[in-house]
């Protein structure tokens, strides 16, 4: 089977005037959510799959918009006819989480209370916030249950997450590059991220928007911290090395290496495209993410009601989030007698290598879900 793309994509939009309440205990009266669809839902509503993207993602996951080619979805490599997640067997769905900036209610969006942009006042939202929503969402598409939830690295901790919350509503859960919580060291490098856009002199508390203005400082040194963190040592030297951008040092305070004009490239384009305070609580989701700490630290208590196969997936040269992690998850799932794949891909990138053309992963995928029924 010949594989290609999904073609030109539009997204959609869902308004929901039902309240929720929010694990911090906050209300949103109402709220709307962007997503896309691929694909084709079957007469049964049994073969949709659900895509849960990663920190700075969105609801784009594969295709090309007409007014922006060169905007691919950012998973178009593995979703599409004849692609690992086949198209042409199920509907896939993919939704912008609330709190996001790239359609769904967010920080940026209008406080129907104030009239004004919610700014530093949008409060802090979860990852079981998230599975709420995108289970209100599946619900209005007339999705009783998931063919198979598929994420990776936070995408990973949504998807582990739904065969929790909601275990009668997922058959399979695909678990990428993900780990059941963070380590001290990620919440660190979490925290540096954030206090670099909270420091920055145009934050202003997060209402920056009323000052139309963008901390841009901060966000471009957050995101140059954050893709340090997505790379291996190994795919940094690889593809840069020692090199230098012109061929001699200057011995100054511009850039002479390679890889800082990499970061700075990295750093400006953030800034122009993502929003700093949706930044601070996507990243004090993948923080609070415990599943276990309602029960004692135990995932294995946690997982009690799972009823879900799964497939966990890790990268060798992932120290972010390293296969020890998702060893810990494999354990849990076997420990509840659950049907549980794992393999661990020997692969240089890092973390971001699950969102890379690696062959190996790719045919992994593309074997699991040939299993699933539609």
């Amino acid at each position: 089977m010949s594989q290609g793309s999904v073609g030109i994509v539009k997204p959609k939009m869902m308004q929901f005037d039902e309240p929720i309440e929010l694990q911090g205990r906050a209300r949103i009266d109402s709220y709307q959510l962007a997503y896309e669809s691929y694909g084709e839902l079957n007469a049964e509503r049994s073969n949709a799959i659900l895509v849960c993207h990663a920190l700075n993602a969105s609801h784009h996951v594969a295709g090309i918009y007409a007014d922006q080619t060169e905007n691919v979805g950012w998973w178009d490599n593995l979703i599409g006819p004849g692609k690992p997640v086949d198209t042409e067997r199920f509907f896939v769905l993919g939704v912008n989480n609330l709190g996001g900036c790239h359609g769904s209610t967010g920080p940026s969006s209008i406080d129907p209370r104030t009239g004004k942009q919610w700014g530093g006042d949008f409060p802090v939202v979860t990852v079981e916030d998230w599975v709420e929503v995108q289970a209100r969402l599946a619900s209005r598409l007339g999705i009783d249950q998931f063919a198979a939830v598929v994420g990776g690295s936070l995408g990973g901790m949504q998807a582990l997450q739904w065969t929790i919350d909601q275990p009668e509503r997922v058959r399979n859960a695909l678990v990428i590059a993900a780990a059941p919580k963070l380590s001290a060291q990620n919440i660190a490098f979490n925290e540096v991220a954030r206090t670099a856009i909270t420091s920055d002199p145009e934050f202003h508390g997060g209402n920056y928007y009323e000052h139309d203005v963008v901390p841009r400082r901060g966000l471009r040194i957050a995101r140059m911290i954050g893709h340090i963190t997505y790379l291996s040592d190994d795919a940094m030297d690889a593809k840069f090395g020692r090199n230098l951008r012109e061929d001699v040092l200057k011995f100054n305070f511009d850039i002479d290496f390679q890889i800082e004009s990499y970061l700075r490239y990295q750093g400006d384009k953030f800034a122009d495209t993502f929003d700093a305070n949706t930044y601070l609580r996507i990243t004090k989701a993948l923080d609070y993410f415990d599943p276990a700490a309602s029960y004692g630290g135990d995932l294995t208590a946690a997982m009690k009601n799972s009823k879900s196969d799964y497939l966990v997936v890790s990268f060798t040269s992932d120290w972010r989030f390293s296969p020890e992690r998702s060893r810990e998850l494999v354990k849990a799932m076997v420990e509840n007698r659950l049907n549980v794949s794992y393999a661990e891909i020997e692969a240089p990138h890092g973390h971001d290598a699950f969102l890379m053309n690696d062959a190996i992963y790719h045919n992994l995928i593309r074997a699991y879900l040939e299993r699933v029924s539609t």
